[in-house]
């Protein structure tokens, strides 16, 4: 199985400097490759050009660039390439998918802050100096870096990513492990429904409060968003500006990662199965579809916008996709199952009776069975159809 690690790496000032450059060089050989593509198609011909074509090209772009181009690590630039030609396999798929295309764009450099090293020891070099007992990485062009290891890296090292976010630098490890120790069977099994009051709620009657990071720091961003918005175009205040408002929105980010992880790991060490419902997060968070009024040509009527935007940051903030992917990757790990299920109903469905209505939920958090009287937490009924769905599943499934 393949793991991946993050680590903060602490450059010097020269090697920031690089590893800018570095960045940049990067973006400016993934627009050019764009810009030859985009050109080809649009002549008589039609071109098409692939990525084959243009890797054979970078020795000659290397040898005619060799102050900016030359200096970094060929297998990089391949990578760089291969990022490009995955953009647009992605835009050709959703076109025959019918979805919205989403034609590659230009990158800024300000926001092209990824470059991978495909091979360790190719360009790269992860563990640069065991002889000594700081961690050091070592990139072409870019010199050995200091690393804040902050946990050991087990099985060997495959892929190595530097990456930027604000002020900082990570280095990013892809491993190769063999599959780990299952935990020792518990005999529990689970149903989670996922929800806006409350995080998740649990088929034994169990409750994870919703923390609402976003909603916590609304304030702040509110007031960061402000002082960014007042600051003018280029300016050092505006600089700083734009670096304070991401670091409130990193710290958002890593607080509900935090929360997701320590959630999960509860479940995985609790349970041996566990049921979810299969929700289509983005479909859920969708703005609904302005309404034409028949009576006025070019006016509309009320569609419950601002109410569907309050409840869509609320979903966005729970993070329930992040949650469910880190889920399903530590019960891998841990030898559980996880099993998604159809959600419909799933709240409005007697756990008793089996009677299935609308009327069984008359409000947000409470449920009552208007044919056997049944009583109950609408979120603890939900996750106990879930669960029974999910056995149910199971016991299909072909072995």
């Amino acid at each position: 199985m393949i793991r991946a690690y993050t680590f903060l790496i602490r450059p010097t000032v020269g090697q920031q400097g690089a590893l800018a450059e570095m960045l940049r060089d990067h973006c400016a050989l993934y627009n050019a490759a764009l810009q030859e593509r985009r050109d080809a198609y649009r002549h008589v011909s039609k071109t098409t050009i692939r990525y084959g074509q243009q890797s054979a090209q970078l020795k000659d772009i290397r040898a005619f660039d060799p102050e900016r181009q030359g200096r970094w690590s060929f297998s990089s630039q391949q990578a760089t390439l291969r990022r490009l030609d995955k953009a647009f396999a992605a835009f050709f798929r959703r076109i025959k998918a019918g979805d919205e295309p989403g034609y590659p764009r230009f990158r800024p450099g300000k926001r092209f802050d990824t470059v991978e090293f495909p091979k360790d020891g190719d360009g790269c070099r992860w563990d640069s100096t065991p002889h000594d007992p700081v961690t050091r990485v070592r990139f072409q062009g870019v010199g050995h870096v200091k690393v804040h290891q902050h946990r050991p890296v087990v099985g060997k090292v495959k892929t190595v990513s530097v990456k930027r976010e604000g002020k900082r630098w990570y280095v990013i490890l892809t491993a190769e492990q063999t599959a780990p120790e299952p935990l020792p069977a518990t005999g529990s099994v689970v149903g989670i429904d996922m929800g806006i009051a409350n995080f998740l709620a649990d088929s034994h009657g169990g409750f994870v409060p919703n923390p609402r990071y976003d909603r916590r720091a609304a304030a702040k961003l509110e007031a960061a968003q402000q002082a960014l918005s007042r600051c003018k175009r280029g300016s050092k205040r505006r600089h700083k500006a734009v670096e304070k408002a991401a670091r409130l929105h990193r710290k958002v980010r890593r607080q509900r990662l935090d929360h997701a992880h320590k959630t999960a790991l509860d479940l995985v060490r609790r349970h041996d199965f566990i049921a979810h419902e299969g929700l289509r997060i983005r479909d859920m968070s969708k703005a609904p579809a302005p309404k034409p009024d028949p009576d006025q040509p070019g006016s509309f009527l009320p569609n419950g916008a601002a109410a569907k935007a309050g409840l869509n940051r609320s979903i966005n903030d729970a993070g329930w996709g992040v949650f469910l992917q880190i889920l399903t990757a530590k019960a891998e790990c841990a030898g559980r199952e996880v099993m998604a299920v159809d959600p419909r109903n799933t709240s409005r469905r007697c756990p008793e009776c089996g009677h299935t209505a609308k009327e069984n939920r008359p409000a947000q958090e409470k449920f009552h069975c208007v044919a056997c009287g049944h009583n109950a937490h609408a979120d603890t009924v939900g996750a106990v159809n879930v669960l029974r769905a999910g056995l149910v599943r199971r016991e299909a499934a072909p072995a």
